[in-house]
């Protein structure tokens, strides 16, 4: 067991973990700490807690120090200039004639490098770009191109389902979505139907899977072939797994009956599959 603290650098971002080094910290802290990037200052979101050393997949680096208030006082100058940071890389963009959108910026606690998050369709030179804003802010300079759910979660905006983006929303880190989860959800493979505003899948669609894999484990699939009460053999026609309901066609009539999956036997259940087409026409939709 190791004890741990962990920070969160953005609202809705992926948690680190970092060791407490004697210092006692309280949820809605901020905590001075080193990273990768250089020294930071992040929210902390989980007090002083002991975990196992498997959840642990690095050496931790301990918190520097418990946030002060000529701390937060950088930290609010930071904030301001990355706003000034962002307009002024905008103008070189521009001068440069590059075809790149810039999406956020973000200064490191100690000024050690001022960081530029874009999104472009291709790669991009961005050689002299770096250059002119070495110039101008005289620190080291790094540009991340990103792809269109990172670009989603740093904006933000509203779904199809009226609330705020997921991304943004709540989730910490991105998860795997498929095409495959969207089939056994009964969805149409539309891609305006089953993509969220950043063009691809949307997140929900892995938020609602573990309930459809239990539904679907006691619902008989289309194409299945079950037994009703009257005793009549028929095939599965269509499949609602919130309610239960199944379309049935039975050997004995033309008209399909509508019954409950608790109200049927199954002989033989059928499987959910994308084929080729589907697949290859909807691939670009799983891409990050």
């Amino acid at each position: 067991m190791k004890e741990i603290v962990g920070v969160r650098f953005k609202s809705v971002g992926k948690i680190y973990y970092f060791s407490p080094d004697g210092i006692e910290a309280k949820i809605g802290d901020h905590a001075i700490v080193e990273t990768v990037r250089g020294v930071e200052c992040g929210e902390v979101v989980i007090a002083n807690r002991q975990i196992e050393d498997d959840q642990i997949s690095s050496p931790l680096k301990p918190i520097i120090r418990i946030a002060t208030e000529a701390d937060m006082k950088i930290a609010a100058k930071n904030k301001q200039r990355e706003k000034e940071a962002f307009a002024v890389c905008q103008e070189k963009i521009a001068f440069r004639k590059l075809k790149m959108n810039l999406v956020d910026v973000e200064c490191t606690f100690d000024n050690n490098k001022i960081l530029f998050y874009f999104t472009a369709e291709n790669r991009v030179d961005f050689r002299e770009l770096v250059k002119d804003l070495a110039a101008v802010f005289r620190t080291r300079i790094e540009l991340r191109q990103i792809g269109v759910r990172d670009e989603a979660k740093i904006l933000g905006g509203m779904g199809i389902c009226g609330r705020e983006f997921c991304c943004k929303g709540y989730m910490g880190d991105f998860q795997p979505v498929s095409i495959k989860m969207a089939k056994e959800q009964g969805l149409s493979l539309n891609p305006t139907k089953i993509s969220g505003t950043c063009g691809r899948l949307m997140c929900c669609l892995k938020n609602e899977q573990n309930v459809y894999e239990e539904l679907l484990k006691i619902t008989p699939k289309v194409g299945a072939i079950v037994v009703t009460p009257d005793g009549d053999k028929g095939r599965v026609e269509d499949a609602n797994l919130i309610t239960g309901k199944l379309r049935i066609k039975t050997d004995k009539s033309e008209v399909p009956v509508t019954l409950d999956r608790s109200e049927v036997k199954l002989l033989r259940d059928a499987e959910i599959r994308v084929n080729r087409d589907e697949l290859r026409a909807l691939k670009n939709l799983e891409d990050k």
